[in-house]
């Protein structure tokens, strides 16, 4: 999907930029399938919100995030794929923190989850949601008890 990942070691990006658009006469549909052609063109996050606009007209913000060398070709699917006139943009700064997996057992199987190490410590864990929608799917039981059984497991690990 994405080729323009981050690296995984701790590091400041200075190259990044974050543009912007309101939208206020676009389909659910369009905005699906926008999403999958950013992401597809290297943007690393891409999100939706709803906001008010002039006249109190109901509409959505589109945000989303990228590094500078694929600031062009993000304008150019935002201005032909959606209905906007305009793309506000501004560059950006993103401290990443380091970026490390395991592997935790559970008992319908294993699920990888992601660290995030600040100086070398652990402050974040997450797990990864292919691997526990897999396991749900597979056991044929809820998506949530298989995170929970992620989380149980990685408790007794930190003990």
């Amino acid at each position: 999907m994405n080729n323009h990942l981050p690296p995984d070691e701790e590091h400041i990006d200075t190259n990044m930029v974050k543009l912007e658009v309101n939208l206020d006469d676009i389909s659910g549909e369009v905005l699906g399938y926008v999403m999958d052609l950013l992401f597809e063109a290297g943007a690393n996050d891409v999100y939706y919100t709803p906001i008010y606009m002039k006249k109190n007209r109901p509409g959505i913000l589109l945000q989303l995030l990228c590094s500078q060398n694929v600031l062009e070709k993000m304008k150019r699917i935002l201005f032909t794929e959606t209905t906007t006139l305009g793309v506000r943009y501004y560059p950006l700064t993103v401290h990443r923190m380091e970026r490390t997996y395991t592997k935790i057992n559970t008992e319908w199987g294993k699920v990888t989850v992601k660290l995030g190490l600040l100086h070398g410590k652990v402050v974040q864990r997450s797990p990864e949601y292919e691997d526990c929608k897999s396991l749900a799917e597979k056991h044929q039981i809820p998506l949530k008890t298989i995170f929970q059984a992620v989380w149980k497991a990685m408790e007794h690990k930190d003990s």
